[in-house]
């Protein structure tokens, strides 16, 4: 063993036996990849193999001591990305991708969410690289400085390829088309191995830049023959009954439904909330089986859907690697069909999710970011300014907005790892010993303090009675990583259905001079929000490209896809390729054609989407006659010294052009 050992190749194959080892151990402690059945299990131990072989063994190829300096460092890289990998999953419960390494920016803002998603423990996740380290220094003395044979380090290439070949086919065999649709990542970590689908992913980016090249206006004409057929007539009673009113979008961050009516040591995490659910004097409706359709592009994902009724990409952000598209979203049609002022409001750098850009492709007029906020260090928390503040400081700026305006409101104190002042929190934690989960509570109660506020603030300035008010979750808070915690929480397993089922976010809306409804339980998702708005304001939705149709349609269609391919309706579900009855919690072992017809058109749905985002396909659509491309030159987002003082903006000119 100790000659064995005192080899290059016997350094190599060491090396390899701790990354495979490692890789398999992270997979089962730290991912949830839905195994299932000795097939999927034996994948999960086998695939690490293949890569190690192949990154490795390019190490083979040096000369002399060289070789066991290469594996080192090779090996620390490969175990930074697998470690880099398991923070990232600890609250996204995803990987990593290309895309979203190009959303850099953002990351300045992550320090304290990064902080708490490490874990004590993982200090033992370097013990691997430690003992390897000492090992070379043992036994690099003994090695010749002479060139490994080619031959050796090739056939070393060559097993790995085999075996990667040999792990395909077995994927392949359990779960057909696994690369063709490929939009849960799981599925792929799970057969392929993690860096067996870095590489697919680097792949799949090549593809996606290619696609805007190569398309042209034939391509746009799939998608509108869709969502043509896809769409419901309005409401007769309620198209236009909006008309010329301003619109109040308010942003819950990381909000999830199941906060609504929950009491904590007895009391109500949200009683403001909870008092418009139950309204008397019926001002809201409120969906109660609404979900977001998220995907790694979290918020800004939520803005994307809610604005374009397109669905986020598969990987990465819109926001960040889609920003010079044409878009076709509800700021600029507001604008250019009913003269409407939009404006967002966000306590933040501008260029957080790359929102100075993609707010010029979107038609967005006004831009109120931290510049216009005070940023003392007693108002803000976290990634901002707190939520009381920032509703109270946005006030003056939407009070002088020219009518009719669309304002988005968005929060950011609920927002992981939950961060509050203890002045600041009016309810005791939960107890489950999770600290994110724990806290979660008082940030939410934090949340819905500042939100009765700002409602009084919207009735003292004469702006509630007029305007449609929104009111939206935008993605989770609590991952699955959490689920031990979680089902202290709800007092139950958090089984993969259940998961799907708390994915549901609040969507309600209250539209002036028409009594809401109470609790709607229509089953619908963020896509659904454009038509509706569109035609309460009395513009036709089908002019335009969307996936999602009117809630208040008796034509809405009661099926909401996710981002990873999973869908709920109201009666059935399918999650991680398993179909649930809604009402028994039971699985379908032998699914409807009915059923599987749906599957289908939820993977063309998401497919057309990605296809309008990757092409840039709506640079050959047109909606109408009288529809003007978004010029992003019209629009500017100058810091609050360069601006003009809010006080004066009702006195700017009303020609939309001349006030961009």
């Amino acid at each position: 063993m100790k000659k064995i050992l005192s080899t290059k190749m016997g350094f190599f194959s060491i090396a390899v036996l701790l990354f495979w080892l490692k890789t398999y151990v992270i997979y089962k402690s730290e991912f949830n990849l839905g195994v299932s059945g000795p097939m999927q299990e034996f994948l999960l131990f086998f695939n690490p193999l293949s890569s190690g072989l192949i990154v490795l063994g390019l190490a083979l190829f040096s000369k002399g001591n060289k070789v066991g300096r290469r594996i080192l460092i090779i090996y620390t890289l490969m175990s930074f990305i697998l470690y880099a990998n398991v923070v990232y999953y600890r609250f996204n419960s995803d990987f990593i991708t290309i895309a979203t390494l190009m959303q850099t920016d953002n990351f300045g803002s992550l320090g304290g969410s990064i902080k708490d998603l490490m874990a004590p423990y993982d200090f033992l996740y370097l013990v691997d690289i430690a003992l390897l380290f000492f090992l070379y220094r043992g036994v690099k003395s003994n090695w010749s400085m002479e060139r490994l044979q080619v031959r050796k380090a090739m056939a070393i290439l060559i097993t790995g390829v085999i075996v990667f070949g040999v792990n395909l086919s077995l994927a392949e065999a359990d779960r057909p088309q696994l690369l063709e649709r490929t939009f849960d990542r799981n599925y792929l970590v799970k057969y392929l191995g993690m860096y067996n689908f870095m590489v697919y992913d680097a792949a799949q980016n090549v593809e996606n830049s290619a696609q805007r090249v190569l398309a042209d206006s034939n391509d746009i004409t799939e998608v509108q023959n869709y969502t043509k057929a896809k769409y419901a007539q309005p409401n007769e009673e309620l198209f236009g009954v909006a008309k010329g009113k301003n619109v109040i979008k308010i942003h819950l961050e990381s909000f999830q439904s199941f906060l609504i009516d929950y009491k904590l040591h007895g009391e109500e995490v949200t009683p403001f909330l909870n008092s418009l659910v139950h309204d008397k004097s019926k001002d809201f409706t409120y969906f109660d089986n609404f979900f977001h359709q998220t995907g790694q592009g979290k918020t800004a994902d939520g803005e994307l859907i809610m604005d374009n009724s397109l669905y986020g990409l598969p990987n990465g952000s819109a926001f960040s690697t889609k920003a010079n598209n044409t878009y076709q979203a509800l700021p600029a049609i507001m604008d250019q069909q009913e003269g409407y002022t939009s404006a967002v409001f966000h306590g933040d750098g501008k260029s957080f999710w790359n929102r100075d850009k993609i707010y010029k492709e979107l038609g967005v007029n006004k831009f109120y970011y931290d510049s216009y906020y005070d940023m003392s260090p007693e108002n803000v928390i976290n990634y901002g300014l707190k939520d009381k503040p920032f509703f109270e400081q946005s006030m003056p700026y939407l009070e002088n907005l020219e009518q009719p305006f669309y304002a988005h409101m968005i929060t950011l104190t609920h927002h992981h790892p939950y961060l509050i002042n203890e002045e600041d929190t009016t309810i005791a934690p939960a107890e489950t010993g999770d600290g994110s989960v724990d806290r979660y509570f008082q940030t939410a109660r934090y949340l819905d303090e500042a939100l009765k506020q700002f409602f009084d603030d919207l009735k003292e300035a004469g702006l509630y009675e007029d305007s449609v008010i929104m009111i939206y979750g935008d993605h989770y808070g609590i991952s699955e990583n959490h689920n031990r915690a979680m089902k202290e929480i709800i007092g139950e397993e958090i089984t993969p259905l259940k998961n799907a089922e708390l994915q549901r976010v609040p969507y309600m809306i209250k539209i002036p001079g028409v009594d809401g409804q109470g609790v709607n339980h229509e089953y619908s998702g963020q896509t659904d929000v454009m038509p509706t708005l569109l035609h309460l304001l009395g513009i036709k939705a089908q002019d335009y490209i969307t996936f999602g149709t009117d809630l208040f349609s008796k034509d809405h269609k009661e099926f909401v896809p996710f981002r990873n391919g999973d869908f709920i309706t109201d009666k059935y579900s399918y999650v991680n390729g398993t179909y649930y009855d809604n009402e028994t919690k039971e699985k379908i072992s032998e699914p409807t054609e009915e059923m599987l017809k749906k599957r289908e058109t939820v993977m063309h749905e998401l497919e057309l989407s990605d296809k309008v985002l990757n092409g840039d396909l709506l640079r050959f659509y047109t909606p109408n006659k009288e529809w003007e491309p978004v010029n992003p030159n019209d629009y500017t987002y100058p810091e609050k010294g360069e601006a003009v003082d809010t006080k004066d903006e009702k006195e700017e000119p009303t020609d939309k052009q001349d006030s961009k």
